[in-house]
């Protein structure tokens, strides 16, 4: 029983970082109708943007969220602004044409981390990393227990961002109806470019989080493009509810798997509840959220 809860805890506070992920890529999915395959590789970059301020600034990974979200931010209104949108808006190009594009715009950050930092594995060490606190018989990573509660942070954020701020209303507006948020008033460009600089300024955070308790090499990026794709997929497309219970079911079926089976196989119990969610469940868990 204490290896099963001990499992459990792991697996949620895990699961509360997959969430936040899985919202910036439900976000993206909502307004522009497209799955970003770029998502990690953004992720990727706000991790070496985190790693470059701990290892020449001595910048604690938890203050870089001031530094990595404001900057990925920026990178992902430009690649919206300049790459993305400039295809939604010839309605001649199929919406396959611009997943390709984030295909595209994946590779190319990928390969400029490995032309800068190589293809080494890199890591943060801190002050806190190793510190472990026990409650009972179970024992809690520190650095894990701090990102679990800033991520409740910024999903708490974000939320209120979209039900109470008028900008958080056209969001959702565009991403239920666009054609009649068009026809309200709302700017379809306007919000696009903002809801895809949102959603990479989630995963940013994700990644910052995640650098203390992770390792960081180029090809780390499509890894968690999997499995934002699985925790969009398991929650219910557009719904951010549902990211949030995508990404704590993935989260608890990872750490379980591992811990009862094998670690080599983490990543794969992922994918067989993705596949039984496609199977039994095609909506995921959104048809059980009914939001």
């Amino acid at each position: 029983m204490e290896l099963f809860l001990q499992t459990l805890v792991n697996g949620t506070l895990i699961g509360g970082l997959y969430a936040i992920i899985g919202i910036g890529m439900t976000l993206i999915m909502g307004v522009m109708g497209i799955i970003n395959l770029a998502h990690g590789q953004i992720m990727m970059i706000a991790m070496y943007i985190t790693w470059v301020l701990w290892q020449f600034l001595g910048i604690d990974p938890l203050l870089s969220l001031f530094i990595s979200i404001p900057l990925v931010y920026v990178l992902g209104d430009l690649m919206a602004r300049y790459l993305l949108y400039p295809l939604m808006e010839k309605e001649s190009i199929l919406p396959e044409n611009q997943v390709l594009m984030t295909v595209g715009i994946g590779m190319v950050l990928v390969e400029l981390a490995r032309t800068i930092f190589t293809s080494d594995y890199r890591s943060v060490q801190t002050s806190y990393s190793d510190i472990v606190w026990r409650l009972g018989h179970i024992s809690l990573s520190v650095p894990v227990v701090i990102d679990f509660f800033i991520a409740i942070a910024f999903t708490g954020a974000m939320f209120w961002f979209l039900i109470k701020t008028d900008i958080g209303r056209s969001i959702r507006a565009t991403a239920q109806d666009k054609e009649a948020a068009i026809l309200m008033g709302v700017s379809a460009k306007k919000i696009t470019i903002l809801t895809f600089a949102l959603g990479s300024s989630l995963t940013a955070a994700a990644g910052t989080l995640f650098l203390p308790i992770y390792y960081l090499y180029p090809d780390v990026g499509p890894i968690f493009t999997l499995k934002a794709f699985v925790i969009t997929i398991l929650g219910g497309l557009g719904s951010t509810v549902g990211a949030i219970a995508g990404g704590l079911v993935l989260g608890i079926a990872e750490t379980f798997g591992a811990t009862y089976i094998s670690m080599g196989y983490r990543d794969a119990f992922g994918l067989i509840i993705f596949l039984l969610v496609l199977i039994f469940m095609p909506g995921g868990l959104k048809s059980l959220t009914k939001v």
